[in-house]
């Protein structure tokens, strides 16, 4: 192969295997370097391999960056540790996974970011995108290396392609077809150390669009509004709180898409399955990029109207004793926590928070908690700040619980009376005591049901 390269992947989780056996089956020589041992999958090591791969484990990586043209980072390691300065010092260019993905890849981008309801919305998007008489899929950050899920999809397939600020860090020359800003709000500063580093990483999505290419933005938000001047792209408009003359609004309890004039009706909002102010965002967002991907207003309203959501994201589990549960294990920040306790129109939440702190500010969350909660829950590594700041915003009934998650559960099940409902909305990450929010989502969903049962066996 007259194109042979020796490709640099640090990182062996998801993205880095899933990027490593692409370009191995491509015929590049591929190093794959962790910085500490990691168990990988018996089958993507034959595979991997016996295509020439190799995979280092917490060596010196100066001898393999040396006899490497590229060096891709996987989304999870930031910028600043050792082995990427090395990298720097020997002029190498740097790039993230999705950017090699878009190397690669040569079909239609649909390219969704935002601090909360992208996944919501990616999954909607990619459920009208179905609709069309052309191959699509759905990847990116909702679970599977960009690079591997498009390996074998054709110039003339779509993806909607869900984008985290940490995979769109390391971009150059992506450039989405159509791109989607859901939202932006404070998130991941242990990361980006400010908002504006945050801001400049999720507005990288546009950066090298065209006059060609479309952006859509959420006018209601304003970090997100701010930066359509800094776009070369045509920039189009959602909002629920204003009835927009172009882009997409709710109006009069519809969906209503305004182009050129017209003025679509999609379909009711009483017609969704999902709930809250925020749902209403992430449909008036995926609305507009079907509708710039050619999907039909027929088969938008038909995908809207069926729509259940997404797991770990409002998601209703079960109801015990009159009292409703939802899993929201999705609410990694303190916005999307703010989202879900507002879908709850009249209040008396029993709410179970706390876990890895984000160290972004609370304020907003307490006095939305003081609103709304009956009863705060507070749990994990971010208990005793959160508990401050409850304190400080005048939220009543806070409950420490030292113990361990199902304890939480437990005492929420042992207080909570109808009308309560019970939500699990951390307001933060999970890494203190699961691998990830799903699987504290699957966890508290297991400890629900159990405590279901439990209560009808003694019921009978």
């Amino acid at each position: 192969m007259e194109n042979l390269r020796t490709v640099f992947v640090y990182g062996a989780g998801i993205s880095g295997q899933g990027v490593s056996q692409v370009l191995a089956d491509r015929g590049d020589r591929v190093i794959l370097y962790n910085d500490d041992e990691k168990k990988l999958d018996p089958a993507f090591l034959e595979g991997f391999t016996q295509k020439g791969g190799r995979v280092v484990f917490g060596e010196d990586p100066e001898p393999y960056l040396k006899e490497s043209s590229l060096f891709i980072i996987s989304p999870g390691i930031p910028f600043t540790t050792d082995v990427v300065k090395k990298a720097r010092e020997l002029n190498m260019e740097i790039i993230g996974e999705a950017e090699e993905a878009s190397r690669l890849y040569k079909g239609k981008w649909v390219g969704i970011t935002g601090t909360n309801g992208k996944t919501t919305t990616t999954t909607l998007v990619g459920r009208m995108l179905e609709t069309l008489p052309v191959p699509t899929t759905v990847a990116g950050n909702i679970g599977f290396a960009l690079s591997k899920e498009l390996e074998h999809m054709g110039p003339e397939s779509v993806v909607a392609a869900e984008l985290s600020s940490f995979q769109l860090e390391g971009t150059t020359t992506f450039r989405p077809q159509i791109a989607l800003i859901v939202n932006i709000t404070p998130d991941h500063f242990e990361r980006h150390g400010n908002m504006e580093n945050y801001i400049a990483a999720k507005a990288k999505i546009f950066a090298n669009q065209t006059p060609d290419d479309v952006l859509i933005l959420n006018y209601d938000n304003e970090n997100t509004r701010k930066l359509a001047p800094k776009a070369k792209s045509r920039v189009y408009f959602f909002s629920t709180e204003k009835v927009l003359s172009e882009g997409a609004c709710v109006e009069d309890g519809w969906f209503v898409l305004a182009l050129d004039g017209r003025r679509d009706r999609i379909c009711k909002v009483s017609d969704l399955k999902i709930f809250g102010a925020h749902n209403e965002q992430n449909v008036l967002g995926a609305i507009l990029c079907a509708h710039f991907a050619g999907v039909t207003n027929v088969n938008m309203a038909k995908v809207l109207k069926a729509f259940e959501g997404v797991e770990h994201r409002l998601e209703y589990v079960t109801t015990i004793k009159g009292v409703p549960y939802y899993n929201d294990s999705k609410a990694t920040n303190t916005d999307s926590a703010v989202k879900a306790l507002e879908a709850f129109k009249d209040g008396h939440v029993v709410l179970l928070a706390g876990g890895h702190d984000k160290m972004t500010g609370l304020d907003d969350f307490m006095q939305m908690c003081a609103k709304k909660t009956d009863a705060l829950i507070l749990l994990g590594e971010a208990r005793q700040r959160f508990c401050e700041a409850a304190k400080k915003n005048h939220v009543k009934n806070i409950i420490m619980i030292d113990g361990s998650f199902e304890d939480a559960v437990n005492k929420a099940y042992s207080i909570a009376k109808p009308p309560e409902v019970v939500l699990l909305s951390p307001a933060c990450s999970s890494y203190d005591m699961f691998a990830n929010f799903p699987e504290r989502g699957r966890v508290f969903k297991k400890l629900v049901r159990a405590l279901a049962a439990k209560a009808e066996e003694e019921k009978a």
